[in-house]
Parts: C-alpha cells; structure tokens; sequence
C-alpha cells in the first residue's frame, strides 16, 4: 500500500531533478491530494497514525510552496524585469 502512494511522486522526480518549471508546477497540484489525505487522517485516526499523518500534511505543505516559490522565482515575466 505505502508503494502505491510513494509511486504518483516518483513521476515528476526527473524533471524535478533537471529543474523543469511546468514540471514544479503540476507537482504542486499533485502534492495537495497528499495534503488533504494527512488533513483527513489527521482528524480520524488516533495514537501513532494521527502523528504520521500530520508529519505528511506538514511534509506536503512545505513541498506545495517550495513548488509554487520556485515556480514563481523562475517566471519568464520575472527574467525579463531582472534584466532591464
């Protein structure tokens, strides 16, 4: 079970890694149905699977804005105001 939702991340991983805007972009989209799978489970479970699942909400939050602030930094709209 844990490979199934390990296996929807590894799919942008390579354009992560080479530092592909668009790429950045639909992984911040993808990243918040972990977001509200750690929110709901945050909520309904007890004990050791409560922990864990705020550690994944936290953990998607931190990746969903590292996305968009790396999405926005690289901004074709940005590289052209920088070089006037």
């Amino acid at each position: 079970m844990l490979a199934l939702k390990v296996l929807p991340l590894l799919l942008p991983l390579r354009g992560i890694l080479h530092g592909r805007r668009y790429t950045y972009q639909w992984t911040s989209l993808l990243v918040l149905i972990y977001l509200a799978e750690g929110l709901v489970r945050s909520i309904t479970d007890q004990g050791i699977g409560q922990w864990l699942a705020m550690t994944e909400a936290l953990s998607a939050t931190v990746l969903f804005v590292a996305c968009l602030g790396h999405a926005r930094a690289t901004a074709p709209s940005r590289a052209i105001k920088a070089g006037d």
